[in-house]
């Protein structure tokens, strides 16, 4: 008979755990699955878990990918290369072998249940992330302001790449003086401003943060771009070409043909629409819990098949390219600019908010290096594009 009184701990959300005995039941069972990534408890090298807080193995346990943002988060355990750390649990799909708990089975529920990405509900993303300051994202990203992958093609220099990729988008589109081009999810207006200032084309952007309007706005002063704060289904007019960069991922999949058929509405009879989105490369229809609470609210990332299931009837497909590989050196170049700008912002935000963006960062990295998510440019043509569609060089120049 075990004489030993329990003694119980408020998880990070809250709940009540048992810490004594089960915390070495747990932690036997965590060590052994994470064991089969390679991944050690208390281990000495870079991707090994050093647990600080015996918390952190019920939470996990519980809560999966949840439990352990959030215990990171918490302090609760640290990791000397969370990058590789979350490379071989990808890899290893050490997910799937832990029990989701009753909390993220109900938010798998509300994903299914609702559309999270309704007119009401999109601005949240908008407010929770893109909000956080211009001031926070002009010293992580390039000078360019592109919160996207960087076509890292003979170079290794973040802002170089972000260069690169514009104009590798210009270049699919055909852009041509004077035409008019809508680019949906515009950010903080640099995609624009290379269309106008290298192509000298006309440009609608529209963004639904707050902070990307103002910012943009002043950005592009002077040139033939209008900036507007606007849901992309309110759109109703014609544009020669459209573009989409990192705007996908915040529409959901109840939404993907209503994106689709705004796209159609506005796009002329030969017109090109270019569509740059993070691809999942299995169809879901939830998002990751520990993204979706603390850092892309409502998001969802689309696989190929359903964005190209999205488009059927309204487009025709003309190209399909994936260079999710250099979202690693981005993610990875982005993290060494909000390590080295910290200073600026530490007072701002806190350790909290530190720990758990360099998560986010970093693990994304992670699943990229691992394939699990990639990047796809679709270049989708309306049927009056006769001919056909003459791809161009994928180099840089």
């Amino acid at each position: 008979m075990n004489t030993s009184p329990d003694t119980f701990s408020q998880t990070c959300d809250g709940s009540t755990i048992h810490t004594q005995p089960r915390a070495s039941k747990h932690r036997a069972l965590l060590g052994e699955i994470f064991a089969a990534a390679d991944i050690h408890l208390d281990g000495r090298r870079p991707w090994d878990i050093r647990v600080h807080d015996e918390r952190f193995y019920a939470h996990v346990l519980s809560a999966a990918t949840l439990g352990l943002g959030e215990s990171y988060m918490e302090g609760w355990w640290d990791c000397e290369a969370l990058d590789e750390l979350f490379f071989r649990a990808i890899r290893a799909r050490l997910a799937e072998r832990v029990r989701l708990n009753l909390r993220a089975a109900v938010s798998f529920a509300t994903a299914i249940g609702l559309n999270l990405q309704n007119k009401r509900r999109a601005r949240r993303v908008g407010r929770k992330h893109y909000d956080l300051g211009n001031e926070f994202f002009q010293a992580m990203l390039d000078p360019a302001m592109q919160y996207s992958c960087g076509y890292f093609r003979e170079t290794t220099d973040l802002a170089e790449a972000q260069l690169h990729k514009m104009a590798l988008i210009c270049r699919k589109l055909g852009l041509k003086p004077g035409m008019r081009l809508l680019d949906i999810g515009c950010g903080w207006g640099g995609l624009a401003k290379y269309a106008a200032e290298q192509h000298s084309c006309r440009v609608v952007g529209i963004t639904i943060s707050r902070e990307q309007y103002a910012y943009a706005s002043a950005n592009c002063d002077g040139l033939p771009i209008e900036i507007r704060l606007q849901d992309y289904r309110d759109l109703n007019e014609s544009f020669d070409r459209i573009v989409s960069v990192g705007m996908m991922e915040h529409v959901g999949y109840k939404n993907y043909r209503t994106y689709m058929k705004a796209a159609s509405r506005c796009l002329v009879e030969d017109g090109i629409f270019l569509c740059h989105t993070i691809g999942d490369t299995r169809s879901r229809r939830e998002s990751d819990p520990w993204i979706e609470r603390y850092i892309f609210p409502n998001s969802l990332i689309p696989s190929a098949s359903q964005v190209t299931r999205a488009a059927e009837g309204l487009f025709v497909l003309e190209d399909v390219h994936n260079f999710g590989a250099y979202y690693d050196s981005t993610l990875l170049a982005w993290d060494e600019n909000f390590r080295g700008s910290w200073s600026q912002f530490e007072s701002r935000y806190g350790e909290r908010f530190y720990r758990m963006w360099r998560y986010y960062l970093l693990s994304c990295a992670a699943a990229f290096r691992a394939r699990s998510l990639e990047l796809y440019q679709f270049v989708f043509a309306k049927p009056g594009l006769l001919g056909g569609y003459l791809r161009p060089e994928m180099g840089v120049s």
